[in-house]
């Protein structure tokens, strides 16, 4: 059997640095535990700390796109995730696929206006 080096072999993610994903204080984050049940992730050790898996970065995600890049409150994200989590997760999906399509039409322009100059 071969050895994929594809695949993402970390299985969890300290909160330190799923904050630097997003680009957010670990205070937060923190903060998102206590409101979303939605967002519990692991702790280890006497000082309880957080280890983010894939599933959590996901919450983590849809939570962002929501409160970050769409502009909801807090209470309103909460019981949007309550009530349509696939929904939400479907929305932030697209807007990701989006974003990227945006950044490579960005990138064809830049090279496009550089062969004219």
């Amino acid at each position: 059997m071969a050895l994929n080096l594809d695949k993402n072999l970390k299985l969890y993610y300290s909160i330190s640095e799923v904050a630097k994903m997003f680009d957010v204080n670990e205070s937060t984050l923190r903060y998102w535990e206590k409101e979303i049940p939605a967002l519990k992730p692991k702790t280890s050790g006497p000082s309880l700390i957080r280890q983010y898996s894939e599933k959590d970065i996901e919450v983590v995600k849809a939570i962002y796109n929501l409160v970050k890049v769409r502009g909801f409150k807090i209470a309103a994200a909460k019981k949007i995730l309550a009530a349509n989590r696939k929904g939400v997760d479907k929305t932030a999906e697209a807007l990701e696929r989006l974003i990227a399509i945006r950044d490579e039409l960005q990138l064809m322009k830049q090279h496009v206006d550089e062969m004219y100059v």
